[in-house]
């Protein structure tokens, strides 16, 4: 059975939502080496020790083992995207959406637990996207990797331990962020009109992610080629200076993005010193994302400026999500608009553009036997 998937193969984290399904699967995009390692208690959900074996035609070093997500977030070893990385050939996106993929077929019901026997095959269409500025020049070398078979086994992850899953992906539709998101606010899971003005005006979106802050303008859901562009620059570094500032003043380290991410989603601001003590990073986490804030503000009003006819301007996506506040009080006057789970948007876009891909190929098929 063919399952249609989106997946958002984000800098910060992989979100995977399959057809019917109710909730996405969110997935730390952080990777260490993985070893054979001394459990004393086992964890209580599978998403917390995710410890698996890759094989792919499409990954530079096979059968590699390795801690995904927040498994590999505690570890002193593990690796988080870069600004120089292009998740497009970043062998690192692709294990951990293979890894999310492979996941979701074994938890979403379809499959019957089986220790040790396998594999497993799960069928995909996926629905995927890519930065403004990648897409054009990588949106084929994105499909090419994606499509294929890859073998993901679990290892010691809790529930999963042993099985070995074949992800076949039949098909990836991969489009440009933010607009995939704009398709979905716009739309029916029906895909028929929901929002008029948003399907047939001119709207500018700022989606902001961990590396990259897109912004696309689309025009009657079409994107308008001569406005759209992106920045190569994201949340990561802002969160990166924190990181270092925090070590700095109060000898505190986190140990990766992901988990200062963790905290500050939270609310929990309040971090443990040495000898018992406690500080507050809210001013330091306040500062630098109020910095954030202005920058992004500054790139919205300046595409605007250029582009008078936008109606609208939505702020999505992870970053936008995280500096919402700090947003609205630097924009003033200036209405910009948020939704409710902006940083999800994306994921649920990328799997109505798959069915819609799939439901155009099941109607030029038909049409071909009439």
């Amino acid at each position: 059975m063919i399952r249609l998937a989106g997946i958002d193969v984000g800098n910060d984290s992989v979100k995977l939502v399959l057809e019917g399904a109710t909730e996405p699967v969110v997935i730390p995009s952080i990777l260490a080496p993985g070893y054979e390692r001394h459990v004393f208690q086992e964890e209580d959900a599978p998403l917390k020790a995710l410890d698996v074996r890759i094989h792919s035609p499409k990954l530079k070093k096979n059968r590699e083992r390795y801690f995904v997500g927040l498994l590999a977030m505690e570890d002193q070893d593990n690796s988080e995207l870069e600004e120089t990385d292009n998740k497009a050939t970043s062998d690192q996106a692709l294990i951990v959406a293979l890894t999310a993929l492979a996941y979701a077929a074994l938890t979403s019901g379809v499959y019957p637990p089986v220790e040790g026997q396998g594999p497993e095959v799960a069928e995909y269409i996926v629905g995927t996207g890519l930065p403004v500025r990648t897409y054009t020049g990588f949106h084929k070398t994105f499909e090419e990797r994606l499509v294929g078979e890859h073998e993901v086994t679990f290892l010691s992850t809790p529930k999963l331990r042993g099985r070995v899953v074949r992800v076949a992906i039949r098909r990836a539709v991969v489009s440009i962020e933010g607009a995939a998101a704009l398709f979905h606010m716009a739309t029916h899971d029906n895909l028929s009109v929901r929002n008029e003005e948003l399907y047939y005006g001119c709207i500018g979106i700022c989606e902001m992610g961990a590396l990259t802050t897109d912004f696309p303008v689309i025009k009657r859901m079409s994107i308008d080629n001569q406005f759209s562009t992106g920045e190569q620059f994201g949340l990561a570094g802002y969160l990166d200076s924190i990181i270092r500032e925090v070590e700095d003043q109060y000898g505190h380290r986190f140990p990766s993005r992901a988990k200062l991410i963790q905290r500050i989603k939270s609310g929990d601001y309040l971090i443990q010193r040495i000898g018992e003590g406690q500080a507050d990073i809210r001013p330091i986490v306040d500062s630098y994302f109020a910095r954030a804030a202005n920058k992004v503000l500054d790139l919205i009003l300046k595409r605007w400026k250029k582009n008078p006819d936008i109606q609208c301007f939505y702020v999505l996506g992870g970053g936008g999500a995280a500096l919402r506040s700090y947003l609205t009080e630097a924009a003033g006057p200036v209405r910009l608009r948020f939704v409710e789970d902006g940083e999800f948007q994306n994921v649920y876009g990328y799997l109505k553009l798959a069915r819609n891909k799939q439901l155009q190929a099941q109607a030029a098929a038909a049409a071909e036997e009439a």
